[in-house]
């Protein structure tokens, strides 16, 4: 593979996308916070639609709407769904370009906000809004889940490469501003033969902590919003893959975490 020849939208679903590992956490929450599973969802920012795909292969009374405002993403996956879904799974889809704020569908069991997407709201009434929106569109026993991201690496200004199969892949904490919390991180790739892509994303960010989320959560209407944290390996200090929710946390480098607002 080489710069020239790679497609930017399938390396960032290699690199970063774990869409059934997602849904396996997702079932778990549901089950424990709701004692059922969810069958209808909405993907917010869904970019290439990985979870919202498959979701709708999880079950067969599953639904999914993915929302996006980047049309050639869209279209780059819609290319893509004959080979991923049979035509049972397809009609069972359906994605949508379109403004999160904007963009009005029928209630749904949950909605998710992955990939740290919603950090594009940088001041605390423009999540709140967004909150109250997501609140608004889910049936009444509905949850809303997102993710975060922290730890004291998140702070600095710092790269970390992760060599893949036939590429490296770089996350590239550019910028930090501790007055505003406002971050620059880039994606960039790197290929056997030397050729790089630089800058294939770029994302501008507030990074929000866990207290400032669920305060918000609360705040646009939410019952409750609980924190799911992963497991530590003993013998690698990395994730184990197993989920709790948790009221405390531990003070690591660094941490993705689940946040779940129960309306």
């Amino acid at each position: 593979m080489t710069a020239k020849k790679a497609d930017v939208l399938d390396l960032y679903e290699r690199s970063v996308q774990e869409p059934e590992s997602e849904i396996d956490v997702i079932d778990q929450i549901w089950q424990e916070q709701r004692g059922r599973l969810a069958s209808s969802m909405r993907e917010d920012f869904c970019g290439t639609a990985a979870i919202a795909v498959e979701w709708v292969k999880r079950r067969e009374d599953n639904t999914s709407t993915g929302v996006d405002l980047d049309k050639a993403t869209l279209d780059w996956i819609r290319s893509r769904l004959p080979d991923r879904l049979d035509e049972r799974q397809n009609s069972r889809l359906e994605l949508i370009e379109g403004d999160v704020l904007a963009c009005s569908t029928d209630p749904v069991d949950m909605t998710l906000a992955t990939n740290f997407s919603y950090f594009i709201f940088k001041t605390r009434e423009e999540v709140l809004n967004y909150f109250r929106i997501v609140h608004a569109g889910l049936v009444e026993d509905g949850l809303f889940i997102l993710d975060a991201y922290g730890g004291s690496d998140s702070y600095l200004e710092m790269t970390e490469d992760r060599d893949l199969d036939g590429f490296i892949y770089t996350w590239d904490q550019h910028f930090y501003d501790p007055v505003t919390s406002d971050v620059v991180n880039h994606i960039h790739f790197k290929f056997p033969d030397g050729t790089k892509i630089k800058k294939a994303f770029t994302y501008e960010w507030r990074l929000w902590t866990l207290p400032e989320i669920k305060e918000l959560l609360i705040e646009a209407g939410f019952q409750k919003a609980v924190v799911y944290w992963e497991g530590t390996e003993d013998d690698t200090g990395e994730g184990d893959g197993n989920w709790a929710e948790s009221e405390r946390g531990e003070a690591c480098e660094g941490w993705v975490a689940y946040i779940v607002g129960i309306r």
